[in-house]
C-alpha cells in the first residue's frame, strides 16, 4: 500500500490526531508534551553513548547517508539537526526525481562498500520503494530496519541483531497500557505492518488490519482502542464510526511533504514534534550500528571453511596434488578474512590484489603476532621452508582454529624453468593453483622488467640528447612551450631547487643555469643500472648497445641482470606506501655524473612514469594453501644483493586482517644468517615491526653434511650416508644449529626449530637432533610431517610457536646505523659468520669513501655472499672459523635503502646469483 512503503522510507513522517474536531487541545498538548520529552531523551541517551564511544576511539567518525530523491528540506533540516546533537555525520545523497530504480541500487550498492559510512537511510517518493530498492541496503547498515532479513531478526526475536523501524519505535514509545487493546492496523501491511504486529502483541495487544476500502471497516474502527493509519482518513469515512475515546496514530507519508495542505484544526507544533521521535530513533539505531560497526572491526575469529585433505602414500608429486584439490573462489576467502568488496581486485578465479586502503580501515585494530621462517646453513637442496610457513599457517588456521596469514615471496622465471622449479611449497603443504602461483601470477614482475627498462632507456637517451644538443635545444625540449606558455613541471622545479635555483619562471634562468639544468654529465663508465629480463638467458650476459646508425656511434657495454635482481624489486618489497615508493624510485642511484656525483631517476625526471608503471603491483596479491588458509603473495627480491623478504605492505595488511591473537608467518631466503640477518637489520628497521618468533627449519640431510658427510649435488642420488642413520655424522652437523640457534639470540628472540622430517630419517636421529636443539638454547624443537601429512602434520609446530610467541622478547638490532660502513660490515662478518676479520679490496674501500663522502654512510647493510657456508667459501661447511672475509667491491640501492659488500668472487659484476626458496628436492645456482 501507498502509505507502508513510504512510512519505511520516511520514518519521521508521523503525526498524532484526535477523532473529534471538538476534542480539548490540552489532550493534543499532552501528546506532543509526551513525544517531545520522549525525543529528548532518546537524542541524550544516544549523544551520551557516541561521545563515551568516541572517547574510546578518538579517530571514530561515524556516517550516515540517506538517500533523496524528492524535494523534502524540512525531512533533510531535521535529520540534520538531530545528527549535529548527537554527534553523527550525516550525508544527504540527492538524486533526480526521475531516477530510476537502478540508479538509485546501484548508488546504494556503491555507499554499501563505502568503508567510511556506517549507516545508510532511504528517504524516497512512493514509486520508488520496491522490494528490489529496500532490500539493496546491506542488512549490516540498515538503521531503518527496511530489509527482508532484518524483519526475520525482529519476528524471532534475535534483539541483539535486528533494527526497530523508527516509525514503528515511535508509534510504540506514544503507546502505553496496550494489555487487552484492540490495535486496528489501516492501510499498513507490508514489513512495517509485520513490524508492527509483532511489536504490539509482545505488548499485550489484540491486532488487526485492513485497508480504508475493506467491507466491514465501520464495525472494525468501532471495536478499536487504537487506530494506526498509513494513509488520512478518507472523507467517505464518517467519524461517528470511531468510537468515542479511540487513539488515532497517523503515519501518512505526506505529513512533511511540500504537497501536503494542514487542517488548521490540527497542530504542525504537534505533527513536527511527534516526527521527531521517529528522527531521534533513526539516529539512536545509528548509534548502535556504530558500536556494532566497532566490534565487527575488532579482534575476531575468521569465519573460514577449510578444505579437506587426504593426503595419499606414497604422496604424489606437487603438481598432482594441486590439481586434485579445488580451491575456494577468491572473492569467497577474501569475505572470509574481512576483507570488503572494495578492496579488492579479482583476478580470475583465485587471485586477487588487495588494496592498501584497508590499512587506513584498520589502522586502530591490533597486530599479531609476526612469525618469520628462516634456516641452517642448506644443502643445494634446500630445506623445506617454504613447506614449513605453508604447514604451519595450515595447522595454525585448519587444525587450531587460530587466524593466521601466510606471506611468500613471488617466484622469478628464471629459476622456475631452471632445474629448481616453483616455490609454491610442496607435497600437501603448498600454495594452489600451483600454475597460478609460479607463472606470471598478477603480471607484478613484468611491471618492475617495464620500470626498470624504462629507467634503462631514459639514461642512455639522456647521454645522446645532452651530447648531440645546444643547451637552448635541450631546454626547448625539457620545457616546450605549449599554447605560448612555457612552465616548470613539479619534478623539474625540485631539481632546480636540489641545484639552488629558487626561480619559478623558466624565462628568468640564465644561460649558466640553464645549462645547469639540462645537463646531467653522467659518466658512461660509472652507469651501474642494467636492463633486466626474467628469463636465464645467459648471452645477455654482457651485451653492447647503441650499434645502430641512429644512436650516432655512442656505443658501450651492458648487460642484462635477471628481473627480481632490480632494485626495483628490492624497493617493492621495502615500501611503505604509495607514496613512500615513489619517494624511494626518485632516489635510485644509476650513475655518476663527471664531477663524481650521484644521478638519480629523480634528476631524469621519469620518476612519476615509474610510479604509474607499479601502481598495481604495490598491492599484495590473495591466494590460499591446500588446506584454504589465505596467503599472500608478493615481491620477490633475492637474498645476495637484496634482502630475500617478501614485502612490508603484505605483513602489515596480514597483521591486521589476523587480529591481536593471530599469526603472520613469513619466510627469509637462505640461512638464517643470511635471509634472517637482512629481515632484522634491513626489512625490521623499515617496516618498524617487531618480530614475535623464529622457526628455525632444519633437515637431518644438511646436519650430516655439516658433520663430515659427502657432498650433496642436485639433479644426483644422494650417498648411503644420507639415507642410511648415522648418529655420529648428525651429532657432529648439529653445530651448524647451534651457530644458527646463536645468531638468532643476538637478535633477542626466541627459536623453535622446525626439523622436517624426511622417511629416511631415522627415529634415533630425530630425537638427537631435538635434544640438541633444545639443550642449545632453542625454547623447543619439533619433528614436522606437514609435506606427508598437511596441517596436522605440523600442529605440534604450531603449540610450540604459539607458546614461544607468550614469551618475552627483548628484540634488538645487531649494530647502530651511525656507525662507518666497515664498521657495520665488520660486525656481521664477525658475529654472525664466525670471521676474524674483514678485508676490503681498493675497489671496496674507494666506493665506502665514495658513499660516505655522498651522504650514504648510514643505511643498513646487506651481504652478498655464498648461501652454502657461513664462511664466503661453499666448501666450508659446519661452522669455520679464524677466517678472513674478502670484500672484493661495495655496491649501493640507495632507493632501496641498503649498501651491498661483494664478498669473495661469488657475485663478480653482480652477474651470477644463488637462489633458495626453501622447497625441499632442488635447489641450483642460477645465472642469468
Amino acid at each position: 500500500m501507498r502509505g507502508e512503503v513510504l512510512r519505511l522510507c520516511f520514518p519521521m513522517r508521523l503525526c498524532l490526531s484526535l477523532p473529534f474536531a471538538a476534542a480539548p487541545y490540552r489532550a493534543l498538548s499532552g501528546w506532543q508534551a509526551a513525544s517531545g520529552q520522549a525525543a529528548r531523551k532518546i537524542t541524550e541517551n544516544a549523544r551520551k553513548s557516541l561521545a563515551s564511544l568516541k572517547r574510546e576511539h578518538p579517530r571514530l567518525e561515524p556516517t550516515l547517508a540517506i538517500i533523496q530523491a524528492h524535494n523534502a528540506p524540512l525531512v533533510q533540516e531535521m535529520n540534520k539537526n538531530f545528527a549535529e546533537e548527537v554527534g553523527l555525520r550525516v550525508i544527504n545523497v540527492c538524486l533526480p526525481e526521475d531516477s530510476s530504480k537502478d540508479e538509485i541500487v546501484n548508488e546504494i550498492l556503491r555507499l554499501n562498500e563505502d568503508p567510511n559510512v556506517q549507516g545508510l537511510a532511504l528517504d524516497l517518493p512512493e514509486s520508488l520503494c520496491s522490494s528490489k530498492i529496500l532490500n539493496a541496503v546491506k542488512p549490516e547498515k540498515d538503521v531503518d530496519g527496511l530489509s527482508d532479513i532484518n524483519l526475520g531478526r525482529l519476528v524471532r526475536g534475535e534483539d541483539s541483531d535486528y533494527f526497530v523501524s523508527p516509525t514503528a519505535g515511535a508509534v510504540m514509545e506514544l503507546l502505553e497500557d496496550l494489555d487487552g487493546k484492540t490495535v486496528l492496523l489501516v492501510g499498513i501491511d507490508g514489513a512495517l505492518g509485520s513490524s508492527l504486529q509483532c511489536l504490539l502483541q509482545r505488548r499485550g495487544a489484540i491486532t488487526a488490519s485492513c485497508l480504508w476500502k475493506s467491507p466491514g471497516l465501520q464495525s472494525k474502527l468501532h471495536h478499536a482502542d487504537v487506530v494506526v493509519a498509513g494513509s488520512p482518513k478518507p472523507d467517505s469515512v464518517p467519524k461517528s464510526w470511531l468510537k468515542p475515546g479511540t487513539t488515532i496514530i497517523n503515519c501518512s507519508p505526506d505529513l512533511l511533504s511540500e504537497k501536503h495542505s494542514y487542517d488548521q484544526k490540527n497542530s504542525n507544533t504537534t505533527e513536527n514534534a511527534v516526527c521527531s521521535l521517529a528522527v531521534a530513533m533513526r539516529m539512536q539505531n545509528m548509534v548502535k550500528n556504530t558500536e556494532r560497526w566497532i566490534q565487527s572491526q575488532q579482534l575476531r575469529k575468521w569465519d573460514l571453511h577449510c578444505l579437506k585433505l587426504q593426503p595419499l602414500s606414497p604422496v604424489p608429486s606437487d603438481i598432482e596434488i594441486s590439481r586434485a584439490q579445488s580451491p575456494k573462489a577468491v572473492d569467497v576467502l577474501a569475505k572470509e578474512i574481512g576483507l570488503l568488496t572494495d578492496e579488492i581486485e579479482i583476478y580470475g578465479q583465485t587471485k586477487a590484489k588487495v588494496r592498501l586502503s584497508l590499512l587506513e580501515r584498520l589502522k586502530d585494530q591490533p597486530d599479531g603476532k609476526y612469525v618469520l621462517v628462516a634456516g641452517i646453513t642448506p644443502t643445494p637442496l634446500g630445506e623445506g621452508k617454504s613447506t614449513v610457513t605453508i604447514g604451519l599457517v595450515q595447522a595454525l588456521t585448519a587444525h587450531l582454529n587460530i587466524n593466521s596469514f601466510a606471506c611468500l615471496r613471488q617466484p622469478s622465471q628464471g629459476p622456475t624453468f631452471g632445474v629448481k622449479g616453483g616455490a609454491a611449497g610442496g607435497g600437501y603443504a603448498q600454495v594452489i593453483p600451483m600454475e597460478e602461483f609460479n607463472l606470471h601470477l598478477t603480471g607484478d614482475i613484468h611491471a618492475i622488467t617495464a620500470a626498470n627498462n624504462l629507467l634503462a632507456a631514459a639514461i642512455d637517451a639522456r647521454i645522446l640528447h645532452e651530447s648531440t644538443q645546444s643547451d637552448k635545444a635541450l631546454y626547448n625540449r625539457l620545457v616546450p612551450v605549449v599554447k605560448g606558455v612555457r612552465g616548470f613541471s613539479s619534478i623539474q622545479l625540485a631539481r632546480l631547487r636540489r641545484l639552488g635555483i629558487n626561480k619559478t619562471d623558466p624565462e628568468t634562468l640564465t644561460e649558466e643555469e640553464i645549462s645547469r639544468f639540462v645537463r646531467l654529465d653522467i659518466d658512461p663508465s660509472t652507469i651501474t643500472w642494467q636492463r633486466v629480463v626474467d628469463t636465464n638467458d645467459r648471452f645477455l650476459r654482457k651485451i653492447t648497445v647503441g650499434q645502430a646508425n641512429t644512436e650516432k656511434g655512442f656505443v658501450r657495454q651492458a648487460q642484462f641482470d635477471i628481473a627480481v635482481a632490480s632494485e626495483i624489486m628490492a624497493i617493492l618489497a621495502l615500501t611503505t606506501s604509495l607514496k613512500d615508493m615513489k619517494e624511494r624510485l626518485g632516489k635510485i642511484v644509476v650513475a655518476n655524473d663527471k664531477k663524481g656525483e650521484p644521478v638519480t631517476a629523480e634528476d631524469l625526471g621519469v620518476t612519476g612514469a615509474l610510479a604509474v608503471l607499479m601502481k598495481d603491483a604495490i598491492k599484495p596479491t590473495l591466494m590460499q594453501t591446500l588446506e584454504g588458509t589465505p596467503v599472500f603473495v608478493h615481491a620477490g627480491p633475492f637474498a645476495n644483493i637484496a634482502h630475500g623478504n617478501s614485502s612490508i605492505l603484505a605483513d602489515k595488511i596480514a597483521l591486521k586482517l589476523v587480529g591481536e591473537k593471530g599469526f603472520v608467518v613469513t619466510e627469509a631466503g637462505f640461512g638464517a644468517d643470511i635471509g634472517m640477518e637482512k629481515f632484522f637489520n634491513i626489512k625490521c628497521r623499515a617496516s618498524g615491526l617487531v618480530p614475535s618468533v623464529v622457526v628455525l627449519v632444519a633437515t637431518v640431510r644438511a646436519l650430516k653434511m655439516h658433520g663430515g658427510g659427502p657432498s650433496v649435488s642436485a639433479g644426483a642420488p644422494l650417498k648411503k650416508e644420507y639415507t642410511e642413520e648415522n648418529l655420529q655424522l648428525v651429532a657432529d652437523g648439529c653445530c651448524n644449529l647451534q651457530k644458527q640457534i646463536q645468531i638468532t639470540q643476538l637478535f633477542g628472540v626466541p627459536v623453535v626449530v622446525a626439523l622436517n622430517v624426511f622417511k629416511t630419517d631415522s627415529p634415533a636421529e630425530v630425537d638427537l637432533v631435538c635434544e640438541i636443539a633444545k639443550q642449545s638454547g632453542a625454547f623447543d624443537a619439533v619433528p614436522c610431517s606437514h609435506w606427508s601429512d598437511g596441517g596436522r602434520g605440523a600442529v605440534k609446530l604450531a603449540q610450540a610457536v604459539e607458546k614461544a610467541a607468550n614469551q618475552k622478547s627483548s628484540f634488538k638490532y645487531l649494530y647502530s646505523l651511525e656507525l662507518p660502513i666497515a664498521e657495520k660490515i665488520k660486525v656481521i662478518a664477525q658475529k654472525v659468520y664466525g670471521a676474524k676479520d674483514i678485508e676490503l679490496s681498493p675497489a671496496a674501500q674507494s666506493q665506502i669513501d665514495r658513499y660516505t663522502r655522498q651522504g650514504f654512510g648510514k643505511l643498513p647493510i646487506c651481504m652478498a655472499k655464498t648461501h652454502l657456508s657461513l664462511s664466503h667459501q661453499p666448501e666450508r661447511k659446519g661452522v669455520p672459523t679464524g677466517f678472513i672475509l674478502p670484500i672484493s667491491d661495495v655496491r649501493a640501492s640507495i632507493g632501496a635503502g641498503f649498501i651491498y659488500p661483494l664478498v669473495g668472487t661469488c657475485l663478480k659484476h653482480g652477474r651470477k646469483y644463488f637462489l633458495t626458496r626453501g622447497v625441499p628436492g632442488v635447489q641450483e645456482t642460477v645465472s642469468l
